[in-house]
């Protein structure tokens, strides 16, 4: 403990020097790439990237992380929600980075970059330089500006011309939206909430390019790149290899589970409703309310955030967010307003155009929508069936 502590000391005093007296690095000096596996926390289930320096002459072995961010940062979470979250490149040793991810049980492999002494040296003052507390700071964007994608990116800006994507790698390319999709279960509250925030946009086909906001695909495009003509990676390894230990999930606690039961019950009421003749309001209350609030939710995340990949949600056919005013009406009332029927016609139309857009894949929908969509569907016939034989 002391020996590491005592090199935290000189690493922190070298490059406190080279603030403003630059660190040459040895000819020893060495850059890679690492990528890490997904970890069971929802920010962790898409992987990381990161660059590794290494100097043994200089006892140099740390790592630059893109991909840090502060929970107890000022309006964190209005930041996040509104799409301005800041994220912030960070330097820790290769030790304690390493240490982190095998308590985390996640695996890690390494890609050792084919640099010369020259561009060894520029990378290193350049993640030094971005490493300067008024440069460190970025503004996050999952799909273009991340973690993974700063890999490629600084690469690219240091290397010029010289270094080439070769892009035939991927034997399929897929949309953004399926990309996500790999790396969530679908039947978790995770990917049930992505799959309905996110709008039409995503569901168009990434580049290969694209395909890198995700570490798995940094990892293959660098195995497939050139730097003059030759193989950018000179070897790839395993540092920390553990075995999948992911947690069965519990099926109770799952969004299949709560929306088939809400599904059952909404048929039980219904069925009881049209044995007594009536309309359970508090029930039409709850459907209409919940799915209009969904609705507003998604007119907020495609109108009044910066995040690109809310715009253009047609999960808004189904989550109307005009049933949020009407629950009032339908709780309030037993006998409804003559409008109601041409409404509630119209709400079904709208779930004919969601069917014609989900088939011609325009957007995908969650497949656990469905369970959803049902509850809504019978009590919308309910109502009129009721408007019309008991009013």
């Amino acid at each position: 403990m002391r020996l590491r502590f005592c090199l935290f000391l000189f690493f922190s005093a070298v490059l406190a020097v080279g603030s403003s007296q630059n660190v040459v690095l040895s000819e020893n000096a060495r850059i890679s790439v690492l990528t890490c596996g997904a970890g069971e926390e929802l920010y962790t289930s898409f992987g990381h990237s990161a660059f590794r320096v290494q100097d043994s002459s200089l006892g140099i072995d740390v790592v630059y992380n893109y991909g840090t961010f502060n929970f107890n940062a000022p309006n964190f979470y209005s930041n996040f929600a509104r799409g301005k979250l800041t994220y912030t490149l960070s330097r820790q040793l290769f030790e304690d980075f390493l240490y982190d991810y095998e308590l985390e049980n996640r695996w890690v492999k390494e890609q050792l970059l084919v640099l010369n002494r020259n561009q060894t040296s520029e990378l290193f003052e350049f993640l030094e330089n971005n490493y300067k507390p008024e440069n460190r700071d970025y503004q996050y964007d999952f799909l273009f500006d991340n973690c993974s994608t700063k890999m490629p990116d600084v690469l690219k800006k240091l290397l010029g011309p010289e270094l080439v994507f070769l892009e035939d790698h991927l034997e399929k390319t897929y949309t953004f939206r399926q990309l996500i999709r790999q790396n969530l279960r679908t039947n978790s509250w995770a990917s049930f909430g992505i799959d309905l925030a996110l709008g039409a946009d995503i569901d168009r086909k990434a580049t290969t390019r694209q395909h890198m906001f995700l570490p798995k695909y940094v990892m293959l495009q660098l195995a497939n790149s050139q730097l003059k003509g030759r193989p950018l990676i000179k070897r790839t390894r395993t540092v920390l290899s553990n075995p999948d230990q992911s947690r069965v999930p519990i099926f109770t606690t799952s969004p299949l589970f709560w929306f088939a039961l809400l599904a059952l019950f909404t048929i039980t009421i219904t069925y009881i409703d049209y044995r007594n003749k009536a309309r359970s309001r508090w029930l039409d209350f709850f459907l209409f309310f919940n799915s209009g609030l969904v609705g507003f939710l998604l007119l907020f995340l495609w109108f009044l955030t910066d995040h690109h990949a809310t715009v253009n949600n047609l999960n808004l056919l189904w989550a109307f967010p005009i049933n949020l005013i009407v629950a009032f009406l339908l709780v309030r009332r037993k006998s409804l307003p003559e409008w109601l029927e041409k409404y509630v016609i119209g709400l079904f139309l709208l779930f004919l155009v969601m069917i014609v857009i989900w088939i011609f894949k325009i957007q995908l929908f969650s497949p656990l929508v469905l369970l959803l969509i049902l509850p809504l569907l019978l009590r919308y016939f309910w109502i009129l069936y009721y408007t019309r034989n008991y009013e």
